[in-house]
């Protein structure tokens, strides 16, 4: 009885290495599908949003320091009436408008270290956003493949619940037939509820990592094509 009790638990050994052997994670990878997602996480997350604000508001400062250099000169007029004696006016030039034109020197010093600031600060937040973007690239692949991951464990453990479903049988038939001992359907019987617990655990992960997945979408999986 040892030796038959070996054997079986031999071959169920061997069946469940052979199914684990001819898993692959590769065959479930969408590459494409994959950098679709990315696209769509870029498209729809509000942190990138977020800092792709930032860079437009950094190339408004950018315009507003090169138009600040006008804000150098400076332009006036002085308007003289005819009959005002207060103010003398020239015989050889009779006019009653006199205009003025101003420059200002320290202004013409500081507006290029202003628009160098602003130039700065522009490229710092596109920076920013780059960094940011290679971060949720890197995350959103990382989710995808834990998501592949899951799905493959669950598939994996969902075809060794049926063929444990199919050995139970087995073994059950031939107890009632009195070919089988009562302790090898109860190891079967055990195993088989091990499995069905296997398997609902792996459901639930399968549906964590997919809606870990959808957070940085913003959208459900289904809905991307």
């Amino acid at each position: 009885m040892p030796i038959k009790h070996a054997a079986f638990g031999l071959l169920l050994f061997l069946t469940f290495q052979s199914a684990r052997a001819q898993e692959s994670l590769s065959k479930d990878v969408d590459y494409a599908y994959l950098d679709k997602l990315i696209a769509v996480c870029k498209a729809n997350y509000p942190k990138i949003k977020m800092y792709q604000a930032h860079i437009s508001a950094a190339e408004t400062s950018v315009k507003k320091a090169k138009l600040s250099y006008f804000d150098i000169f400076n332009f006036s007029y002085l308007y003289v009436p005819k009959n005002d004696r207060a103010t003398p006016v020239s015989a050889s030039f009779p006019f009653t408008y006199q205009f003025g034109f101003f420059v200002n020197i320290g202004a013409i010093l500081q507006k290029p270290a202003m628009v160098k600031q602003a130039k700065s600060e522009l490229a710092s937040a596109e920076y920013d956003k780059q960094s940011f973007d290679l971060n949720m690239e890197a995350e959103v692949k990382k989710r995808y493949f834990t998501y592949i991951q899951k799905k493959a464990v669950y598939r994996v453990r969902s075809n060794a619940a049926l063929d444990v479903e199919s050995m139970l049988e087995n073994v059950k038939k031939r107890f009632v037939m009195g070919q089988e001992t009562l302790e090898k359907y109860n190891q079967v019987l055990v195993m088989q509820t091990d499995h069905a617990q296997n398997l609902l655990n792996t459901e639930s992960e399968v549906l964590i990592a997919k809606s870990s997945l959808e957070e940085l979408l913003g959208q459900k999986l289904e809905d991307i094509k």
